[in-house]
């Protein structure tokens, strides 16, 4: 999903970058109204974990691999809009110093995994709480769901650029391909979000209250 330079067209990639400039300054402001000496550290050390994640591959199928994402685990820590902020950071960092990402694509990525991927993921979140309850064990469905959509939004989102941008194969190409790989993915992402915040839950549940403080 880190789409490299030379597969957007100029519209696609300044529309993208302008919904994402705009969506990492309002998380600016949200969170510097909100956030204070608690949760400032974690944003540091979920960035950390989420940069380290993301560096590790897992093979999905027919020659492809897939990594750990993280935006719905970072949303369900401290809510969707540190969210944004910390895969703003991460995305930079993999593009300016790996390579991982175009430069020019950058706010497309970000739009893609922490706007589209992430918030649409923490709005899953929700809605699940809501559905299911707020109980302690009822949130494991929609912890894993949210992953899963976080994966499969965002992938939607790349595809739809991608085919938009006219430069590869047309939507009908690209969109199955890419949601079919990524809906797997989602599995794992699934999976590795529910095991980290049943861990957290287990050794410091007091962390899964800092939205609250």
């Amino acid at each position: 999903m880190h789409i490299p330079d030379g597969y957007l067209n100029v519209g696609t990639m300044v529309g993208t970058a302008a919904v994402s400039v705009g969506g990492v300054a309002n998380a600016v402001r949200v969170v510097g109204k909100k956030f204070g000496e608690k949760q400032v550290p974690l944003m540091g050390m979920l960035a950390a974990f989420v940069f380290a994640a993301q560096m590790l591959n897992f093979p999905v199928t027919a020659g492809t691999s897939g990594h750990f994402m993280g935006a719905a685990l970072c949303a369900i820590l401290l809510g969707p809009w540190a969210m944004v902020i910390i895969f703003a950071l991460v995305l930079m960092a993999q593009c300016f110093i790996f390579q991982d990402g175009g430069v020019l694509s950058l706010g497309a990525n970000i739009f893609n995994m922490g706007i589209v991927g992430g918030l649409g993921g923490y709005a899953f979140y929700r809605l699940g709480l809501k559905l299911f309850g707020g109980r302690l064990h009822s949130k494991v469905v929609p912890s894993f769901l949210a992953a899963w959509f976080s994966v499969v939004l965002a992938s939607a989102a790349c595809a739809l650029e991608i085919a938009i941008s006219d430069v590869t194969p047309p939507l009908s190409v690209v969109l199955p391909a890419m949601v079919g790989v990524h809906a797997i993915i989602g599995l794992v992402e699934g999976a590795i979000t529910v095991a980290a915040l049943e861990l957290i839950r287990s050794t410091r549940a007091d962390l899964l209250d800092l939205q609250k403080a």
